[in-house]
């Protein structure tokens, strides 16, 4: 994927995402996208890239597509990154709240959609949400996540974007060390966890 000078790069989100990001400030949070920001920024100085963060911790996907106008159409971004999923599984136990795979499917597919219609052709990178078996009671958690884990494929297959399979990085991890090495409650990644992600971000899009 080519980064031109001068872009900008939005990530957006939930927590995962967010990790404490300042919402008056460009200060991207403690997670991922402050490491992706950092070793690209890094090793290209002279591309003058632009990072910004908007993941909302919380978020499921229907929030994405409220927000969608504010926090990535009108910031006109060059390069859109999205990370959402887990929690509309997680409310479907904590709070029996449920959303359909279906239903996710149907709002990724209209923001993206909308980044097509109103800011052409810019890349966008979809990364694959991901759940860790730990503690346990996250295993009852994939029939509800495994079905929108295949709409998040379908969609960025029927859209072009460049897909991060992450749940399947992660298993793939932990089958040399422990599952709270990467998350400790399953979900949220620990330090080593985001900068895996950032590792598989830089090089899902060639650099």
């Amino acid at each position: 994927m080519y980064i031109k000078p001068n872009a900008t790069i939005l990530f957006q989100g939930d927590s995962i995402t967010d990790v404490g990001r300042s919402r008056e400030t460009d200060d991207l949070g403690s997670g991922y996208p402050n490491y992706v920001a950092a070793l690209f920024n890094s090793a290209y100085p002279e591309l003058n890239v632009k990072f910004i963060n908007k993941g909302i911790s919380g978020n499921r996907v229907i929030d994405l597509k409220n927000r969608w106008t504010e926090d990535c159409i009108a910031l006109a971004p060059d390069v859109v990154s999205i990370l959402i999923g887990v929690n509309d599984t997680w409310r479907r136990y904590d709070s029996n709240d449920e959303t359909s795979a279906e239903a996710y499917y149907e709002d990724y597919k209209t923001i993206l959609s909308r980044v097509k219609d109103e800011l052409g052709d810019v890349p966008i990178i979809i990364l694959e949400p991901f759940l860790l078996p730990y503690p346990e009671d996250r295993i009852k958690w994939r029939v509800d996540l495994d079905p929108k884990i295949q709409m998040a494929r379908k969609v960025a297959k029927e859209f072009g974007a460049t897909y991060i399979p992450l749940d399947g990085i992660f298993a793939s991890k932990c089958m040399d060390t422990e599952y709270s090495f990467w998350a400790a409650d399953g979900v949220h990644p620990t330090s080593a966890g985001h900068a895996l992600i950032a590792r598989a971000w830089l090089e899902a899009i060639g650099y």
